[in-house]
């Protein structure tokens, strides 16, 4: 089968954001059968080793540079005027400012030349270079890696009403163009239960596929022993704003309340791209950005704990389940464990929940102190992950969508 991918994300290396992971890992599952054909854009920060070791994985890859349509005038007049250009095109500016138009005239040749059995767009975004009348063609597929309207619909929750304005604005309109994209496609992929869920309440032509993100093991293999100790570890890019929010929040909140407990506690920020607001936590008692690192999973294993204490962010986490396969202890929020059975009535324990400072301190003081308590997550969460969360597994059922099976 010849499969045409979209990915204004440019999914290498697959270490640096939750879009890369998942896009690569999926790719590279279906390359070991059939034919890619994979267009993506590339930012000025991706090399060239980065380029040859993609094409690697496919038949033929299309690059374009990225369109700079950043936003960088955050006032309310530039406010203003994107919220009226969603009003009259009807698609969000965080979709609009990737668009290309030469990427656009290449892949409509790609359609007319009759040479593609199926088309899918990797993270909603690239569904704008899709077209309505495509699918009497050939299978067009859009794979959802989390519904804006849903991220935006719970954002909202916890925002100070003088800040969701414009957000409550947006919403109607979110939920609009949700609707209207997801029309054009004879299939939607979903990454988790609740985004399913979602777009069901659309009712949308297209058939609806949860697929769920997985691990890769030979990268994220389980841990021989307890290290023991008092050693926390934050894994995750450190340019992303929910990192950012959620490393801050634990540094200057939960982390010092740990530290009078256990003078000797110490808290490793691990993650490519650490902006001012992360790097300089590191002035903080206990506290070191390691930056990016030539292997995650070393900190990992080195770790007592893994924290993850997200507060904005949706969708099954590829940390939380990373550090699982790991085989180390995860407390972590609601957000961070997000459609990962680990809790409640028959289900094994597998990950500690937290949600504000006290809960964070007491979920890593028992973990601290409780050897066979870690034993117990470490391996619970390892079987989770081998049980429902591999890229093999993902893999196979993304192929069957493809195929139309």
């Amino acid at each position: 089968m010849k499969i045409l991918i979209l990915s204004a994300t440019f999914p290498y290396p697959p270490t640096s954001g939750g879009t890369e992971v998942r896009t690569f890992n999926l790719l590279k599952a279906l390359s070991e059968r059939h034919q890619i054909t994979l267009v993506t854009q590339r930012t000025d920060d991706i090399s060239e080793t980065d380029v040859e070791k993609l094409q690697e994985w496919v038949e033929e890859l299309v690059v374009f540079p990225q369109p700079n349509g950043s936003e960088n005038n955050s006032g309310l007049r530039s406010k203003m005027q994107r919220l009226s250009t969603f009003l009259q095109q009807g698609t969000p500016q965080s979709v609009l400012k990737h668009y290309s138009p030469e990427m656009q005239e290449w892949v409509n040749q790609a359609i007319e030349s009759g040479n593609f059995d199926v088309i899918t767009c990797e993270h909603s975004m690239n569904e704008i270079y899709v077209r309505p009348q495509w699918r009497e063609k050939l299978r067009t597929v859009v794979n959802i890696h989390s519904s804006l309207y849903r991220k935006q619909r719970h954002q909202l929750d916890g925002k100070p009403a003088d800040k969701q304005l414009r957000e409550q604005l947006n919403l109607p309109l979110l939920r609009r163009y949700e609707e209207r994209y997801c029309g054009k496609f004879t299939n939607i992929v979903v990454a988790t239960p609740k985004d399913r869920r979602q777009i069901e309440d659309y009712e949308p032509e297209g058939k609806i596929t949860l697929v769920p993100n997985g691990v890769d093991f030979k990268q994220f293999p389980k841990r021989v022993s307890d290290p023991g100790g008092q050693r926390l570890v934050f894994v995750g890019v450190m340019d992303s704003p929910t990192n950012v929010d959620a490393v801050r929040f634990f540094s200057l909140e939960v982390f010092p309340e740990i530290l009078r407990r256990y003078p000797e506690a110490t808290l490793e920020i691990v993650g490519a791209r650490p902006v001012p607001e992360v790097l300089e936590l590191q002035e903080r008692p206990g506290i070191t950005v390691a930056g990016r690192v030539s292997s995650i999973v070393d900190y990992l294993h080195k770790a007592t704990v893994c924290v993850i204490p997200l507060r904005t962010s949706y969708g099954i986490k590829n940390k939380t389940l990373e550090a699982m396969a790991a085989g180390v202890p995860v407390v972590a929020s609601d957000r961070g464990l997000e459609g990962l059975p680990v809790d409640g009535g028959d289900v094994p324990l597998r990950a500690l929940r937290a949600n504000d400072t006290a809960e964070y301190v007491y979920a890593v003081s028992r973990l601290f102190e409780k050897r066979q308590l870690r034993k117990q997550l470490s391996e619970n969460g390892r079987s989770l992950v081998e049980q429902k969360y591999t890229w093999k597994r993902a893999g196979e059922l993304y192929e069957k969508v493809l195929m139309g099976n």
